[in-house]
């Protein structure tokens, strides 16, 4: 179990093509995905702006990624927010694609 910043307990979740982060059992956030061949594509990140400032959308995106890794799979960030998790978090770097002008027309219409 990981705790965000005030050490309220989290919990990042899978299913039905996003990762949730809950605080005390409460859904704050989201990042959605979806897969394309061996990519899973980040298109959308979201926290509740009551939660903000709290680490969470760190604690969701490290651990979507993590769970991305252990899937087999590679990241594409369209997100801002994950891209910019993933300049600071270089261990990421051997399992990240680059943004192509398809991969974002197909992010598009979802």
């Amino acid at each position: 179990m990981t705790t965000d910043k005030t050490g309220a307990e989290t919990t990042v979740s899978a299913a039905d093509g996003k990762y949730t982060v809950a605080v005390d059992g409460q859904t704050v956030g989201l990042a959605a995905v979806a897969d394309r061949g061996n990519q899973r594509v980040f298109y959308h990140t979201e926290v509740d702006e009551r939660f903000g400032g709290r680490g969470l959308a760190t604690i969701l995106v490290n651990e979507a990624l993590e769970a991305t890794r252990a899937d087999g799979k590679r990241v594409v960030a369209v997100c801002p927010m994950v891209a910019a998790f993933l300049k600071k978090h270089t261990e990421f770097r051997d399992i990240t694609d680059p943004v192509t002008p398809e991969t974002l027309r197909w992010a598009q219409t979802l």
